[in-house]
């Protein structure tokens, strides 16, 4: 889901921190690339006496120094600053054509093998080289000798199973990178936001029908160290600060009903003041008075305008997760634009592109801007939907049929394995109309579908999707703010409904975008765990779509009365 902390997770089997520095001048490699160069080059040579040596070794260490601060109804809950660090190996026996990561076909699902993938090794937060060689010694020894258990199992898997649809290779050869950064500072005053937290959450203690209403000051700084046997070795550094504010109120029937506001920057500065806080918080609560008593929408086909907003978590959602390399691999993923590329798959008017490079879309940061990749691959903007033809895929080390290289989007969180993940996904459309003008578009589209409402969905919480061939091949957008549209164009707020659909059948109902661009921030899971990730897009029009009631609890409203 996006902007709650997460915005949307991939169901498997198959919800901004841009980079405002160049390479800076005279820096010196920290200690801990250093360490981990040395070791590198002493455990590559010392296996070369094994029978199986490796072939690719990788390291990176992430350091990531936080302080948050938390508060609810005018009160802080906690405040405190945290400081580690992880140590990640991709260690690879066999071949780039076959190697120990090969996807065993045909069996039961190895736990053992996938947690070996999954990894969480703490690292010393002070730079002593000789503590650090001596952790990734012991572990690069542990994961040698799984790996060449697990390619044992991958040839007699390999011999015993019918081809694999794609043969491509295990792993792919990309140039040596060399790139190293100042680390960046952390710059929080946790007294200050202390302040701040409680003011933004005072007013909703106003109010006895609003159940939770939290806030969070979050300070990130996050400096990865990486080498490989390649050659590459790369020191990259970026903070982020964000504001979070969450509450929710329940409606008579039981059903819960959130609202979320969330604020990202790459400096402390790049935040709202306080004025525009507490306007947000204000709107907020209004918001929710007005939802405790809006109508429920049935179940319904039909026109509607998705705001910028939730247009862009519609195609992060809908079309993100399935122009994800691995995705065209994966033999247990329906893989819907496989065999599509040189084909149109949207309105010729739409383009889309997936950029880590982009440091923000319309005055407002980007999240998911990032200098390398967790392979230590460049990044770089990948144009995927041109004037509405599919040109490509999100690339990780891991090639595909007619993809043998990676573009940059190999990505993960701390202690899992990478796999091609979106960075910034930005929608383009050519022509586009005035806001006012889509609207018309809306009410013509009721009249001539004779139906009695569209809707208009304006603020989204976040959403998943299903990708794989055993089960329906299937998303779903969860809305918050939703608007009935009648034919005289009247708006009424609605609630309970949620925004489901299938890919192909939903993009052919496109019709066209507004000259309002939007931007979506905030956190992705899927197999490599939570990545920070931006979508951006106008307004869409489209002329079908359906809904169906959400979830609700069974439970009432509190029995006793709020002690304010």
């Amino acid at each position: 889901m996006v902007e709650r902390s997460i915005l949307s997770y991939v169901v498997v089997p198959s919800m901004l921190f841009g980079v405002r520095w160049a390479l800076a001048q005279n820096v010196v490699p920290s200690p801990p690339l250093q360490a981990m160069k040395a070791e590198l080059v002493r455990s590559m040579d010392a296996f070369k006496s094994q029978p199986t040596p490796p072939y690719f070794i990788s390291y990176e260490i992430t350091d990531d120094e936080t302080v948050s601060v938390n508060g609810s109804f005018g009160k802080i809950t906690a405040s405190e600053g945290n400081h580690r660090r992880q140590l990640d190996i991709n260690l690879r026996v066999g071949d780039y054509r076959l190697d120990n990561t090969h996807a065993i076909r045909g069996a039961v699902p190895d736990l053992s093998g996938m947690m070996n993938q999954f990894s969480m090794i703490a690292m010393p937060i002070e730079d002593d080289p000789l503590a650090i060689r001596n952790l990734i010694w012991y572990n690069t020894d542990q994961k040698y000798r799984t790996a060449l258990q697990q390619l044992t199992k991958v040839k007699t898997n390999v011999r015993v199973q019918a081809a694999p649809e794609d043969k491509s290779d295990d792993f792919s050869r990309e140039p040596a990178q060399k790139y190293v950064e100042a680390v960046a500072v952390m710059q929080a005053d946790r007294h200050a936001w202390e302040e701040k937290i409680r003011k933004y959450t005072a007013p909703f203690a106003a109010y006895g029908n609003i159940y939770e209403a939290n806030a969070e000051f979050l300070a990130d700084v996050e400096t990865r160290w990486y080498v490989n046997s390649d050659g590459s070795e790369i020191q990259v550094s970026k903070p982020y600060y964000r504001i979070f504010i969450s509450a929710f109120t329940k409606a008579e029937d039981g059903m819960e009903l959130p609202r979320y506001e969330s604020y990202f920057g790459v400096r402390p500065e790049d935040l709202p003041d306080d004025d525009t806080v507490l306007k947000a918080v204000d709107s907020m609560i209004n918001d929710l008075k007005a939802l405790r008593f809006a109508p429920i929408v049935e179940p319904y086909t039909g026109p509607a305008i998705l705001s910028g907003r939730a247009s862009a978590v519609f195609f992060h959602e809908v079309f993100g997760h399935r122009v994800e390399g691995h995705r065209q691999k994966n033999e247990g993923e329906g893989q819907t634009f496989k065999k599509k590329v040189g084909q149109p798959i949207l309105p010729a008017s739409f383009s889309v592109y997936s950029d880590p490079t982009a440091l923000e879309v319309a005055g407002t940061d980007l999240v998911g801007s990032y200098t390398f990749d967790n392979e230590g691959v460049r990044a770089e903007r990948v144009t995927v939907v041109d004037q509405g033809i599919l040109k490509s895929f999100l690339m990780s080390r891991s090639p595909i049929e007619g993809f043998p290289h990676s573009n940059g989007h190999g990505r993960k969180q701390q202690g899992f394995p990478v796999v091609a993940r979106q960075s910034n996904l930005i929608v383009e459309v050519q022509n586009p109309v005035p806001r006012a003008d889509l609207k018309k578009m809306l009410i013509d589209e009721v009249k001539r579908q004779n139906k009695p409402f569209g809707l208009y969905f304006e603020e989204i919480e976040g959403g998943f999707t299903l990708t794989g061939r055993t089960i329906p091949n299937a998303f779903n957008v969860l809305p918050i703010m939703v608007y009935r549209v009648y034919a005289d164009g009247k708006e009424e707020l609605v609630r309970g409904v949620d925004l489901i659909g299938t890919p192909l059948t939903t993009f052919s109902k496109l019709i066209n975008a507004d000259d309002h661009v939007a931007v979506f921030n905030g956190l992705c899971g899927a197999e490599s765990g939570l990545v920070p990730v931006s979508a951006s897009s106008p307004a869409v029009l489209v002329s079908q779509i359906e809904v169906q009631k959400k979830e609700k609890s069974q439970e009432k409203a509190p029995f006793l009365p709020a002690p304010f």
